[in-house]
């Protein structure tokens, strides 16, 4: 079973992003739609989230 996590920045509406370590990303309103990324495209992902 997965763990997803939600951002302390999260709004207090619900609007967001959870990730899953080793798995992806998925939107809280629709939880069982998953985005897969595999560990070249986390790393990529994480790079861009940095840079902003």
């Amino acid at each position: 079973m997965t763990r997803w996590r939600k951002s302390s920045y999260s709004a207090s509406d619900g609007n967001c992003v959870e990730v899953g370590r080793g798995v992806g990303v998925r939107d809280s309103k629709s939880p069982s739609v998953e985005l897969p990324l595999s560990d070249g495209q986390w790393a990529s992902l994480l790079r861009l989230v940095k840079a902003v």
